[in-house]
């Protein structure tokens, strides 16, 4: 498969100088932002997927009538967080740790 390009790109300076000083030995300027567009490429795949599968749930709801109001789902989860917490907390800490 043959290769395409980016369009080029125009940016500050600034922005230019900063994104230079991130970059990690022996990455280039290019390895970085196709890295970028390759993170942003799967950010928004995930969260139009994610939107997918609310509305669908959504639909099922409506079309079955039933629904978990939202204060219950919240109570659920905060006593999850506390017994995560709680667990976190009872564990015993490791020498190196203390």
């Amino acid at each position: 498969m043959k290769t395409a390009s980016f369009p080029s790109l125009r940016v500050s300076p600034q922005l230019r100088q900063d994104t230079e000083s991130v970059l990690r030995g022996g990455e280039s300027l290019s390895q970085f932002i196709e890295s970028a567009v390759r993170d942003q490429v799967a950010l928004r795949k995930a969260q139009a997927e994610f939107l997918a599968r609310g509305l669908a749930a959504r639909d099922a709801a409506r079309r079955s009538g039933q629904y978990v109001a939202a204060g219950d789902v919240l109570a659920k989860l905060q006593r999850r967080l506390e017994t995560a917490q709680n667990a976190a907390q009872a564990k015993p800490r490791r020498a190196r740790d203390a």
